[in-house]
């Protein structure tokens, strides 16, 4: 019988397992002790690997334009919101929402997080990176990218999807800081069409 299967199903005590995990009994823990930061002003330190990404870390708000062949264009506004912990990543959140004629919001849209990494040669920061997408519609998107300055050029290497999910294929993704903005354009294959126009905005950063 497996760990698992030797709990009773109240957790409040074990049968069947000599092992007696010392944590059954043990007292609260405290909240998360390390922070997270997307304003390199407080939190911890950048971790080196991430000094040319620097520019990204904050939060961004703006607005945006979406289309492809199978639906309608639409307006939406969103909000990206990118931080370290420390370490060699960073997180990526995503949320927008449809607006109207009047820039009124009528509903959510999309949702994604992700997380970005520079890849290393050794010791050595290289211009390459690598990323996770998911959204919770069940496609989650492995990213290569390639940065130049502030640019950076994502393309998938892999999508995964759930057996409910949209038939997402392949997708590609263009980041930059033009101005103190925060720009990108994303293109997706999906549903049968091959790779085209999906996404594109304009964010400024409002915090961070």
């Amino acid at each position: 019988m497996s760990q698992c299967e030797s709990l009773e199903v109240s957790g409040e005590s074990v049968s069947e397992n000599p092992l007696q995990p010392p944590w059954l009994n043990a007292p609260p823990v405290d909240p998360y002790p390390y922070e997270e930061s997307h304003d390199l002003r407080v939190g911890p330190k950048l971790h080196p690997s991430l000094d040319a990404l620097l520019p990204y870390v904050g939060v961004w708000r703006g607005r945006g334009r979406g289309g492809f062949p199978t639906i309608e264009d639409f307006d939406y506004a969103q909000e990206i919101r990118i931080s370290h912990d420390g370490r060699p990543f960073l997180f990526y959140e995503s949320r927008a929402w449809i607006l109207d004629e009047q820039s009124r919001a009528v509903r959510p849209a999309g949702r994604e997080v992700g997380w970005w990494r520079p890849v290393l040669d050794g010791e050595r920061v290289t211009d390459e990176l690598e990323a996770l997408m998911t959204t919770p519609t069940g496609v989650m998107e492995l990213h290569i990218g390639k940065r130049k300055g502030t640019q950076i050029e994502f393309v998938t290497d892999a999508v995964v999807r759930t057996a409910t999910a949209k038939e997402v294929t392949a997708g590609a993704r263009l980041f930059g800081i033009v101005e103190g903005a925060l720009l990108y354009a994303q293109e997706m294959a999906a549903v049968g069409q091959p790779l085209s126009p999906h996404l594109s905005a304009r964010l400024t950063r409002v915090a961070g």
